[in-house]
């Protein structure tokens, strides 16, 4: 039954992000902005800072490609981005110290880094056609102050939960 733990939490998760969309009035934060929730993407990055860079990775890659395959026409950006954001996290810890702050911080981080590497591969291959100036203040400032809400609050009961695990691989 652990074993399924974690799967179902970030099955969880991703069903959350939808429903967020789908119930939260797109006005409640301002006329005209567009916020993305990456619940999922935040307990991806928390399970490569608190668990493993291999295990962070592979869920990131499982579940980025349900991303596209689920919400994006085209096949491969979230597949890219959630594995390569996930390891460049694994990189910045190398560097930095491993603490709950320090992984709010880079949480946060990388959520920024996917949001930008979404625009900029979005723009690349003119799916959208808003200017970085306008995408900063339309959606990158409402997402990012939404999923750091997200991240404060649900932080710690993450790196609870991804500690137990890591106990539970340490003990099998």
């Amino acid at each position: 039954m652990k074993r399924f733990l974690l799967p179902l939490l970030f099955l969880l998760l991703f069903i959350l992000e939808s429903l967020y969309v789908q119930y939260v009035p797109e006005d409640l934060f301002g006329q005209s902005k567009i916020i993305a929730p990456h619940f999922l993407f935040a307990a991806l990055l928390f399970l490569t800072i608190f668990v493993s860079k291999k295990q962070g990775i592979i869920y990131a890659a499982i579940f980025g490609l349900l991303y596209d395959i689920v919400y994006i026409e085209i096949i491969g950006i979230y597949l890219f981005l959630f594995p390569f954001v996930a390891y460049l996290t694994s990189k910045i810890l190398n560097i930095l110290q491993n603490n709950f702050i320090v992984a709010l911080l880079i949480t946060i981080v990388g959520i920024a880094l996917l949001e930008v590497g979404v625009y900029e591969m979005d723009h690349l291959i003119d799916v959208t056609d808003i200017d970085f100036k306008s995408f900063i203040n339309l959606r990158f400032y409402p997402t990012l102050i939404l999923n750091a809400l997200f991240v404060l609050i649900t932080g710690y009961p993450l790196k609870r939960l991804f500690e137990k695990h890591m106990d539970a691989m340490r003990a099998d």
